[in-house]
């Protein structure tokens, strides 16, 4: 007897204004109005995803001392939208990211509460850490942690949260009129945490919320970020190109998890992925070609080049070799709050390797970008591209994808119309929801409740 069937999970980025947006494109639409999410929401809960997945941006980024004309609209705040799309949706997933580096545990632990009790259990945290002082001028206290500073905040404000989450059980609401009794436990609620980074004690305001605790999302690819999930999340997002790195990065991360005590059905890994559809694959090959020309123009090319030379290069040509003069080592960087800053840590090499890669394929700038800024991408007909998404996960290389549309916000409409059907008839995606929580969507326990440790 074969190996049965894995089930496919499958989500949602709403995209915002990124490279992956095609912004100009005539049914593109705004990227903060409330009728673009609720579009976006409403379409992945038809095709029975697990959730949808909100980035956020804490500044919006900038190069030469302005703001990169790719990210002008940023990010609305993540728990006002997700709050208002509990209200339009019944059954999907609503993951937010918020940054532990600015905020603090009892404020989020009470907004994420709040949210899973508003949405009966849909709400899910993707915690990140910030990596730089640009960032960090947006709040008072400025600043940020060393590298090998941010994870054990990160690591310490989640158990702190967990604590505070676990103050209430879930049985202190008695709610007898005849007895007169509320509370059963008029403890309830109570905490004290004593660590490095906080040191808080009090009650917790916000009973136990449907799930327990939030799903808990992370989205590193450094060694300390596969920790961390390894230990503390229950997804983790991925971001690889080929099914031999995928199944690497795959292998990798499930095989931290035994050393925490948990097993390899109790981390989800899903890559990011972009995707463009067709009606012969063909024609999907013809489509994402002009998707990457609108994504990448000649302005764009040479603002993404300026971000790993670290120096001014609007004199060059996009249609034009790469320059011969090398990029700029240093912190001291033109492009502030980029995530090229983290990607390129060696530009002097990177320079070289890219340089070798144009010479052999005789790549103008502009090709080179779109050549070397592509995701893992599904293209092709929706047969092809459910053929694809179902062999990486039935060979272990996901668990299963975000999918980030380049069109906001009906970009997602094709997917669920075409593909997700073809994934049904395969026996790999759900038709119906079995639970009512995001939970019982990505096939997790419930946490348990540990003892209380309160005063």
């Amino acid at each position: 007897m074969g190996k049965p069937l894995k089930q496919i999970h499958l989500a949602a980025h709403f995209p915002g204004v990124n490279n992956t947006t095609v912004w100009s494109h005539p049914e593109a639409g705004s990227h903060i109005d409330f009728d673009s999410f609720v579009h976006f929401a409403r379409t992945a809960e038809r095709a029975r995803f697990d959730f949808l997945f909100l980035a956020e941006g804490l500044r919006l980024r900038e190069q030469g001392g302005l703001i990169h004309d790719l990210d002008v609209v940023g990010r609305p705040d993540t728990f006002t939208v997700l709050s208002a799309l509990a209200a339009v949706t019944g059954h999907l997933g609503l993951t937010g990211t918020i940054n532990s580096t600015f905020n603090e545990p009892y404020e989020v632990a009470r907004q994420f509460a709040t949210l899973d009790h508003l949405s009966g259990g849909r709400a899910a945290w993707n915690v990140v850490t910030s990596w730089d002082a640009f960032t960090g001028e947006n709040f008072r206290r400025g600043g940020f942690l060393r590298r090998e500073e941010r994870y054990g905040r990160a690591r310490e404000f989640l158990a702190t949260a967990h604590e505070l989450f676990d103050s209430w059980d879930g049985g202190e609401i008695l709610a007898d009129p005849a007895s007169g009794v509320f509370l059963r436990d008029a403890g309830a609620g109570a905490f004290v945490h004593r660590g490095e980074q906080f040191d808080v004690s009090g009650r917790f305001n916000v009973p136990r919320s449907p799930q327990g605790r939030p799903v808990i999302f992370q989205a590193g690819d450094s060694d300390e970020g596969r920790e961390f999930a390894a230990a503390d999340a229950d997804a983790i997002f991925g971001r690889y190109a080929t099914l031999e790195e995928g199944r690497a990065f795959y292998a990798d991360v499930k095989g931290r998890l035994a050393r925490y005590g948990r097993t390899p059905d109790q981390l989800k890994i899903l890559p990011a992925a972009t995707f463009v559809l067709g009606d012969t694959d063909a024609d999907a090959r013809e489509l994402a070609h002009e998707v990457r020309l609108a994504q990448v123009s000649g302005a764009t090319a040479i603002t993404y080049l300026e971000q790993v030379w670290n120096r001014d290069l609007s004199a060059y040509d996009p249609d034009g070799p790469l320059p011969e003069i090398d990029p700029v080592p240093g912190e001291n960087t033109v492009a502030r709050g980029r995530a090229s800053v983290r990607m390129f840590r060696d530009p002097l090499a990177t320079a070289r390797e890219w340089r070798e890669l144009a010479a052999a394929r005789k790549l103008s700038i502009r090709e080179l970008v779109i050549e070397t800024t592509g995701r893992q991408t599904f293209i092709g007909s929706p047969a092809t591209v459910a053929g694809a998404i179902d062999d990486l996960v039935q060979r272990d290389a996901a668990d299963g994808f975000i999918l980030v549309p380049h069109l906001t916000p009906g970009g997602l409409d094709g997917f669920a119309d075409t593909v997700v059907p073809l994934l049904q008839e395969r026996g790999v995606f759900r038709r119906e929801y079995s639970g009512p929580t995001l939970r019982d969507h990505l096939g997790l326990a419930a946490p348990r409740v540990p003892a209380p440790t309160g005063p």
